[in-house]
């Protein structure tokens, strides 16, 4: 009996994420505008609640506390969905199959988080709203680069589609000292960079919030470790001898 696959192999929680996404932007466009905005604006993560005003935005004081979550589920237009639900299912079914559900929803969540953090943190008192799940993608894409190269150093690179829980993971010294993460780092830096002179909108009609990329994305690379369990990290080989 031949075992049953997942479709396109992507763990039922990421698909379910995905769906909920697509169901909330689907279910603003049958409000009307003035309610769809006001509750964007009450999902957005926006940095002047957090100087005075949240009382004069929509959701009040308590998007203060719920919006560093729920501006991950809403976003700008259906392109700046497509993009973030693509990379999900990429990145998002890896590390689901690795970690399991739970660790990997406080993974990305967390992820999600720091990124919002590192926004605020460069733009305190900002009116302006910060909407979409890239901060939290970036956290994905992070962790991934712990187990990555080892997979393909070993030439076991289907085990990330078949069992990526195999796979060992570099402890954070190595990782920090390996060219390929490094290099892989500084090209994501670079790209988010250029969103500065308006490079990488895809088609998108808002601005790019690269301090909340760069933010998830250093969190996922530095902070994965504590949420991964799936393999030990890799063991210097033994002595040879003679």
């Amino acid at each position: 009996m031949n075992k049953r696959e997942p479709v396109f192999n992507v763990p039922g929680a990421v698909l379910a994420v995905l769906g909920l996404l697509i169901a909330i932007h689907a279910g603003r466009q049958l409000l009307p505008i003035e309610d769809s905005t006001w509750l964007l604006l009450a999902m957005a993560f926006i940095p002047a609640r957090y100087s005075g005003m949240a009382g004069d935005l929509p959701g009040g004081a308590m998007a203060g506390v719920t919006s560093v979550v729920t501006h991950m589920f809403a976003h700008a237009d259906i392109v700046h969905l497509s993009i973030n639900g693509a990379w999900l299912l990429a990145f998002g079914s890896v590390l689901c199959r690795r970690m399991g559900v739970l660790r990997f929803s406080l993974f990305a969540v967390s992820g999600g988080v720091a990124g919002a953090l590192m926004f605020l943190m460069m733009h305190p008192g900002l009116l302006a709203p910060v909407v979409g799940a890239s901060g939290a993608i970036a956290a994905l894409m992070g962790g991934v680069m712990r187990f990555l190269f080892s997979a393909i150093d070993r030439g076991q690179g289907y085990l990330l589609r078949d069992e990526p829980a195999a796979i060992p993971r570099m402890d954070l010294r190595t990782a920090l000292s390996d060219r390929r993460v490094v290099i892989a780092s500084a090209v994501f830096v670079g790209l988010n960079l250029l969103a500065i002179y308006g490079f990488g909108a895809m088609g998108t009609a808002s601005a790019i919030a690269w301090e909340a990329h760069l933010g998830g994305y250093f969190f996922g690379l530095l902070g994965f470790g504590l949420f991964d369990t799936a393999a030990q990290k890799i063991s210097p080989s033994p002595p040879e001898v003679e």
